[in-house]
């Protein structure tokens, strides 16, 4: 046997023993916030009819015709946030009627309904918040954030609060890094957030008004929170830094 067959059978002999030894240490087990497959209930099932409104069906068929025929599967996006901003949630009624009007099967459907997040396949609250857990508004403190909002709702992470007025929910990078933290309420989105600032939104939405969205210390979008740093001065005329060689007149410009 050669050296090498020999020290693989002796890593073998000792393998268990180097194993049970170790302590090995996991993370946690997380459960899906949604399964990707449907289960019927009594508001969620095939049988629930769903039909759009009279404008919505417009606004659907206005979509549609933005794409050349045999290309309506391209309408789903859009099909797909009319049936929300109805419903508030898209049941699978609602999938099947989609698939329906844009003549595609429904498997395309449940495809688009399960990869994007900003598909909510159960009801999710009057108010639905979304709080960004990705490493810059970690590195801000989500995890504060995430409490607080808990706290100020009165729902955990996945679950409605007990008026059905707001649902908490965490979720990947929402495109606003530079301003972290982030929680986005529905359509809007509330930046450079303090744990003050999450008590006075909820607080005034629970009022009935909706707080201004947008950067919460004073941004106006996402310039450096220090200040301005860099073209402080007025930026240098035409010519600038060129080879002498290169001027069409005896001298360069000032």
């Amino acid at each position: 046997m050669s050296i090498l067959g020999k020290n693989f059978s002796k890593f073998r002999m000792i393998l268990p023993n180097v194993v049970r030894g170790r302590a090995v240490s996991t993370t946690p087990k997380l459960s899906s916030e949604d399964l990707l497959v449907h289960r019927d209930s009594e508001e969620n099932n095939p049988c629930v009819p769903f039909q759009f409104t009279e404008a919505n069906m417009k606004r659907l068929v206005a979509i549609v015709q933005n794409y050349p025929e045999g290309s309506q599967r391209s309408a789903i996006s859009g099909a797909m946030d009319l049936v929300q901003r109805q419903m508030g949630w898209i049941p699978i009624s609602a999938m099947h009627k989609v698939a329906e009007i844009l003549s595609i099967p429904r498997i395309r459907v449940y495809e688009w309904a399960t990869f994007y997040s900003m598909c909510k396949r159960r009801y999710r609250g009057k108010y639905h918040v979304k709080v960004c857990k990705t490493l810059p508004c970690m590195l801000r403190g989500s995890d504060i954030i995430l409490r607080t909002v808990e706290e100020a709702t009165c729902c955990c992470v996945g679950s409605l609060s007990p008026d059905k007025m707001f649902g908490v929910d965490v979720v990947e990078c929402q495109g606003a890094c530079a301003n972290a933290p982030v929680i986005a309420i529905d359509d809007d989105y509330y930046e450079d957030l303090t744990v003050s600032d999450v008590y006075n939104i909820i607080q005034t939405i629970k009022c009935g008004n909706i707080p201004p969205a947008g950067p919460q210390s004073g941004r106006y979008a996402a310039e450096p929170a220090c200040g301005q740093c860099s073209l402080l001065g007025c930026p240098p005329g035409p010519g600038y830094c060129m080879q002498p060689s290169l001027y069409c007149d005896s001298k360069p410009p000032t």
